[in-house]
């Protein structure tokens, strides 16, 4: 396959998140991994993704860089060769979740967004995470170069995002859903939603992972991944 293989990644990283993926890849592809801009809504975050993505295009997204694949089909689908959504989630927030997000982004622009990182969010990112210590580190890496504005912006679009459950069902083009087994934010059972709402799509459940397959478990995805591209 010719056509070039744009990443998106999730909430508060960056190319970090595809690193193996990248290694796999990119020397037989053309690799972009998205740069996520500071923008409120993920239409917004959409769009500017479109702005810069070639013409036409394989898109994987993870997570949030999910929910924001989901957005770009619905955007441009007539420039997106294939999708894979990677342990994410199409439905609106739930409003518990929602009622959350003010608390953490004022600890985020209190100077505690690395120790909310710690201790909020990566321990659901990882299977395990005291197997991972390398993992977990460059997750705290990466959420230091984001920084607090990046967290702010990103809590706000997630909090508003919209439903794109009727979006996945016009989806026509040769589809990936995965997840890891032990996902603790974006459960199984979504993605065999979003399998049933795309026809024909392929459902991968990666064991022994969590919300991050791509790092947890690089050789498992970049098979996955490989028979998506050769479909």
């Amino acid at each position: 396959m010719s056509t070039p293989l744009l990443f998106v990644p999730g909430m508060m990283c960056d190319v970090r998140l595809f690193a193996p993926q990248l290694d796999a890849f990119s020397a037989h592809l053309s690799v972009q991994i998205a740069a996520v801009p500071n923008l409120n809504t993920i239409s917004e975050i959409a769009s500017n993704i479109l702005a810069h993505a070639p013409p036409r295009f394989a898109l994987v997204g993870l997570s949030m860089g999910g929910i924001i694949a989901m957005e770009m089909w619905r955007l441009a689908p007539e420039r997106i060769d294939r999708l894979a959504l990677l342990d994410t989630n199409p439905r609106a927030e739930l409003s518990a979740v929602a009622e959350g997000r003010a608390a953490q982004i004022e600890r985020a622009e209190n100077g505690q967004l690395l120790d909310m990182m710690r201790d909020t969010f990566i321990p659901k990112y990882v299977d395990n995470p005291a197997d991972h210590p390398a993992i977990v580190a460059t997750c705290v890496e990466m959420a230091e170069a984001k920084g607090a504005a990046a967290f702010k912006s990103q809590s706000r679009a997630l909090r508003d995002r919209p439903d794109q459950c009727e979006t996945l069902k016009a989806v026509n083009v040769p589809t990936l859903i995965m997840c890891g087994e032990n996902d603790q934010l974006c459960p199984i059972e979504r993605h065999v939603m979003m399998h049933d709402l795309i026809k024909g799509s392929v459902l991968e459940i990666i064991p022994d992972a969590g919300h991050l397959p791509t790092l947890e478990k690089p050789t498992e995805t970049n098979k996955a991944l490989q028979n998506w591209l050769a479909t």
